[in-house]
């Protein structure tokens, strides 16, 4: 004879409208006096009944049931609303189109609680054919933050997209940087447009493009320090960038640099200009004291500089504008300097980078001179006889 179960211990029914078998346990009341009921649901009546185990076992060990219609739509959407707060805002939108244009639209209709490592692969794989391995990190951090999230706040077991690597993506658009001679044609072309001032400072002083952004008069000195000890060439104070809080990127990055002849004479005439603009401008001008603005004042975002930048460039010979964007001064900078043998400690120091790899890595793109040291070491030692007759003939 089959025992009867005891008050409280739940049961087992067939769900008509869902088309599923229910298994629920009874296990006391709350403080308020409600009863509390688990359930687990099931195809069969063996499927409920383990469900049932599995959500048991769960609440002995403190963990809070994960919602079973919680989507992956759910987890990231959850997280660009309230866990991207106190970033840079540009960073909060960049994740925004990331995870609108890449997560979303391929795993948002996933629930949560199955999603597989397996799954997450698949797509990564996917997207590797058309993304490069940059993106490809970028949208990974970002669906695994908005799922870290949701496992701290119990919608989710464990974060399975952390077991999962980044794949080789395609090949990203690489640097490049001027040659003189380009270098040259390009201060020629781009003089008399508004950007002429903002290319020579940022190719003769390789400050980077958030630090002119964020560049005021008051820390341009055009006509130096002549009276102090020791007396100051005309220079700037790289001390901000328009990133959050105006900071600049690193703590070396905050530097004085002397200005050159050139970014001398083109700052005079962007002083000048800026004024016949506030002039034009009357009642629309809004005073942020900066050195390049709108034409009424207003601070130029990358999309601002990046455009006038390139109708700059239009026209000049040897030059295809839409190849250029305005960092890649920064690394003619650098490779001008290395041409003419300054050392990379030294560069590294003008452009604010903590160390020089990044510097040689990343900037410097010129072939790599003759290394001549060991060669001219070597001869003091060994000695150099310029009349002993080679034994071999010229290969």
């Amino acid at each position: 004879m089959t025992k009867r179960r005891s008050r409280g211990d739940g049961g087992l029914h067939w769900d008509e409208k869902r088309q599923r078998w229910i298994a629920t346990a009874n296990l006391g009341f709350d403080p308020s006096g409600k009863r509390i009921v688990k359930r687990g649901s099931g195809k069969t009546k063996t499927e409920a009944k383990n469900k049932l185990k599995e959500v048991l076992r769960d609440h002995e060990d403190g963990l809070a049931i994960a919602p079973t219609n919680y989507t992956v739509k759910d987890a990231v959407t959850d997280w660009l609303a309230y866990g991207l707060v106190g970033i840079d805002p540009s960073t909060a939108k960049t994740c925004a189109i990331l995870s609108q244009t890449h997560v979303i639209p391929s795993l948002g209709a996933r629930k949560l609680r199955d999603l597989s490592a397996e799954d997450v692969d698949r797509w990564l794989a996917a997207k590797a054919k058309m993304l490069s391995t940059r993106t490809l990190q970028a949208i990974h951090s970002c669906l695994n933050r908005a799922v870290k999230r949701a496992m701290a706040r119990d919608k989710v077991k464990r974060n399975v997209v952390e077991l999962c690597s980044v794949p080789q993506g395609q090949a990203g658009r690489p640097s490049k940087a001027l040659t003189f001679a380009q270098a040259e044609a390009v201060l020629q072309g781009a003089e008399g447009t508004s950007m002429y001032a903002y290319i020579v400072l940022a190719l003769l002083t390789g400050a980077r493009t958030e630090e002119l952004r964020a560049l005021t008069w008051d820390h341009v000195f055009l006509k130096g320090k002549p009276d102090a000890d020791p007396p100051q060439p005309p220079h700037i104070a790289v001390w901000r960038s328009v990133r959050r809080g105006g900071d600049t990127k690193t703590r070396k990055s905050r530097r004085t640099l002397a200005l050159p002849a050139r970014c001398v004479e083109a700052l005079w005439q962007q002083f000048e200009d800026q004024g016949w603009d506030r002039l034009a401008a009357s009642d629309k001008w809004e005073e942020h004291g900066l050195v390049f603005s709108s034409a009424v004042g207003k601070p130029l975002d990358a999309a601002n500089v990046r455009r006038a930048f390139r109708q700059a460039l239009k026209g000049i010979d040897g030059i295809n504008a839409d190849e250029w964007t305005p960092r890649e001064l920064r690394h003619s900078f650098v490779s001008l300097l290395s041409d003419r043998g300054v050392p990379l400690e030294v560069i590294s120091r003008l452009v604010g980078h903590s160390g020089t790899a990044v510097t040689e890595e990343v900037y410097r793109k010129q072939i790599r001179p003759v290394i001549q040291t060991g060669a001219v070491v070597m001869d003091g030692i060994f000695g150099a006889d310029p009349q002993r007759p080679s034994t071999r003939g010229n290969r």
